[in-house]
């Protein structure tokens, strides 16, 4: 009986996510990927990693760690979560989490109350109660009036429900169809498809492979792997 050994990292697992996305020498792949999603204007061309833990204004409020925190060149403000097994109120967790972007951009003294955008983006491995008899993966939320009209444009909520995206690799169209892919299918693989043949997907292979990775990081990487399989189970 043959035992699939992985050569790539799980994109899914806390280590693997950060690996590909929270680091300074892989931040391309980050920026790529949310350019995918953001609208036009706040595509960004460069981003610096923040302080991803946030305490409330007083001691005893509580605080929030995100999976990776991040700013635009611009002064966008980007949360992204990858959530891995489903959270009754993950939606209310969301608005949470913006809230503290929205309040670190409070100044002292004099100060207008002009705020830089905050995306909020969820990458989930599980799919919504409220949205699981819809095809449609990819919500993207704004605040709006009684018309539909968009009242406010610098708060979002962007989520993706992952076990939606069904297309194998010869049904990939999109440069978002492929990082969906990925995301989805990188563990499974044993070499880069031939559809996956950008250079940024060549970056991503090479800084998923598992061989590479130092015994500190395999270590870290099999806990990651286990903490993954046990929520699923």
């Amino acid at each position: 009986m043959n035992t699939f050994i992985e050569k790539y990292v799980n994109p899914l697992t806390d280590f693997g996510f950060k690996k590909l996305f929270g680091s300074e020498p892989n931040k391309e792949l980050l920026i790529d990927f949310l350019n995918q999603i953001l609208p036009e204007r706040h595509r960004i061309q460069d981003l610096q990693y923040a302080k991803n833990e946030h305490l409330g204004a007083v001691e005893s409020e509580r605080r929030a760690i995100f999976d990776l925190y991040c700013r635009g060149e611009s002064g966008e403000r980007f949360i992204v979560e990858i959530q891995k097994a489903k959270q009754n109120y993950f939606k209310d967790r969301s608005v949470y989490y913006s809230s503290f972007p929205i309040q670190e951009q409070a100044k002292k003294r004099e100060w207008n109350y002009r705020q830089e955008p905050v995306y909020t983006v969820g990458i989930l491995d599980f799919v919504f109660d409220d949205h699981k008899d819809e095809e449609e993966f990819l919500h993207v939320i704004e605040l709006k009036n009684q018309r539909c009209d968009v009242f406010y444009d610098k708060l979002k909520f962007i989520y993706i429900e992952l076990p939606k995206f069904k297309k194998t690799q010869a049904e990939l169209e999109t440069h978002f169809d492929k990082w969906l892919y990925v995301l989805r299918h990188l563990s499974e693989l044993q070499d880069r498809p031939r559809e996956l043949q950008e250079r940024i997907f060549k970056k991503l292979f090479q800084a998923a492979e598992i061989a590479k990775f130092s015994q500190v990081e395999r270590e870290a990487y099999e806990e990651s792997v286990k903490y993954y399989r046990d929520i699923h189970n």
